[in-house]
């Protein structure tokens, strides 16, 4: 089984319509559809679903190893309101550490306009997925 394989049975995240569109050691590029229902009462996408698309890439990043990895912290920066169209998340791990890697994710639209950016940490368990390990040098998960 792939990452991104073992990554679709995050039912929250698939069920908001986040997907992923690349995953290698390290980085992870994922993306979601605005719709009407990630929108809030004021009519702008809602932060949970911009939480969840970050954190979906989070994932992706953080397990790129072949180790389970969980998040331990996580800090979001809402830079912009936006409605419609496609959001892109690109994570990248900062710091690559046995036990503590440190994540960050940008989102933009699909210009590149900043909307958020979110750094995490994560605990590495000693257990390893059921996945195979990524080899593909051309990104795709």
């Amino acid at each position: 089984m792939k990452l991104s394989e073992f990554l679709q049975h995050d039912r929250f995240a698939r069920q908001a319509g986040a997907e992923l569109l690349t995953i290698e050691p390290g980085y992870a590029k994922a993306r979601m559809e605005i719709t009407p229902d990630h929108l809030n009462a004021a009519g702008v996408c809602q932060g949970g679903a911009l939480f969840t698309l970050a954190d979906l890439a989070f994932a992706a990043v953080a397990n790129s190893y072949g180790q389970v990895t969980l998040s331990l912290t996580a800090h979001i920066t809402f830079l912009k309101a936006v409605s419609e169209g496609w959001l892109y998340a690109e994570a990248r791990e900062v710091y690559h550490h046995s036990r503590i890697p440190y994540i960050e994710v940008r989102i933009s639209q699909e210009d590149g306009t900043p909307v958020a950016i979110m750094t995490s940490s994560g605990y590495r368990k000693k257990d390893t997925l059921p996945v195979a390990p990524l080899t593909d040098t051309t990104g795709q998960p």
